[in-house]
């Protein structure tokens, strides 16, 4: 007897959202919900991460520290170090966490005359895939990760970040 393939049931998303007290209006957290599970929908099983919305003196600590550069980024990405050893569905669920700064953000979309909302998705998503492996250390890579950001976006209704409308 033939046994039927399993149905894979996409698993929400586990997301702690954070929030600097001097960071003004940002998405809720239903909307960051939406833009991580868009950029984790064809990755197999559940995830965990948080987000941190900062104000641009928090980021500046975190890219200095992290990166050795010494202003405000639009988003840090902090892929998890979990100790050798573990099972893994424990290892592959725990992402790792992102720092987006709020003030960089809104300049930026109003640099590129997007809309702020569109920015913060695109980050969000191209955060989420720093965090799943992607880099844009080399051409082809960021070639691969600016279509994966693009075909996600267009999901989403958002327009290609990549092209200059400003």
């Amino acid at each position: 007897m033939t046994q039927p393939a399993p149905t894979v049931v996409p698993m929400p998303a586990e997301l702690e959202i954070q929030r600097s007290d001097r960071v003004g209006d940002t998405p809720d957290d239903a909307q960051f919900q939406v833009w991580v599970e868009a950029a984790l929908e064809e990755q197999p099983g559940g995830f965990s991460l948080a987000i941190r919305i900062a104000d641009e003196t928090e980021a500046r600590q975190f890219n200095s520290e992290y990166r050795k550069r010494d202003y405000a980024t639009n988003v840090l990405s902090f892929p998890v170090e979990l100790p050798v050893g573990l099972p893994a569905e424990i290892r592959q669920a725990q992402l790792g966490d992102l720092l987006i700064c709020a003030p960089v953000v809104t300049r930026e979309a109003a640099e590129q005359g997007r809309p702020e909302t569109d920015h913060w998705a695109h980050l969000t998503i191209h955060g989420v895939l720093h965090l799943l492996g992607y880099d844009h250390e080399s051409s082809a890579d960021a070639l691969e990760m600016e279509s994966a950001e693009v075909r996600i976006l267009a999901g989403l209704g958002v327009s290609d970040p990549y092209l200059d409308i400003a």
